[in-house]
């Protein structure tokens, strides 16, 4: 069982369903129908989908600075598992690989039924920082989507609970979740 106390959230993959904002921007705005979310099969989006890397990159930015009509979305039952979880311990933590919390660390507050002090995002830049941020901050389960980062936070001591998506459907020792629900069945709560 997760002590609550001693658990962490990847933002996108994870919390925010954002490859299923990237379809939505790739449809509304560029008028691409063909891509389903199942065809992402590597965190590498060229390894895996027919798209000019230009549009990509705009679509990846737009995702990232927040310049989109879309609506972002949460995982089913994330909020929920959140809201519960909050209410036995805070802060809550994330921690994205994202250049800076902008838009998502709004999006989040907006979500969660917290006060500013009782939600912490951390925005590392890269995926190779979250093992120090969580260490500082003496986490030891971290829930992630991309596999690689599982593997790198394992052999930093902490234990990742892989959240199952299209792209990490490779072998593994790890732990999985395929929902929030299964996630919550993890958690020690009192």
């Amino acid at each position: 069982m997760i002590n609550p106390a001693s658990v962490a959230f990847d933002v996108d993959g994870v919390l925010a369903d954002t490859m299923t904002l990237f379809l939505d921007i790739a449809r509304e705005e560029f008028n691409i129908h063909e891509i389903r979310y199942e065809d992402f099969t590597s965190y590498n989006l060229e390894e895996c989908i027919q798209m000019d890397p230009v549009v990509q990159e705009i679509i990846i930015s737009r995702i990232v600075n927040g310049g989109y009509a879309a609506e972002l979305r949460a995982f089913d039952g994330a909020a929920e598992v959140l809201t519960r979880l909050g209410r036995q311990c805070a802060p809550l933590l994330f921690v994205t690989a994202r250049p800076h919390a902008g838009p998502i660390d709004a999006w989040i507050r907006k979500m969660l039924p917290f006060s500013f002090r009782d939600i912490q995002i951390v925005a590392t830049g890269a995926y190779e920082a979250k093992a120090d941020v969580l260490l500082q901050r003496r986490i030891s389960y971290f829930i992630e989507d991309r596999i690689e980062t599982c593997f790198a936070l394992d052999s930093a001591g902490i234990t990742p609970v892989l959240f199952r998506q299209p792209w990490n459907r490779r072998r593994h020792p790890f732990r999985e979740v395929g929902s929030w629900r299964e996630l919550e069945a993890l958690i020690d709560f009192k």
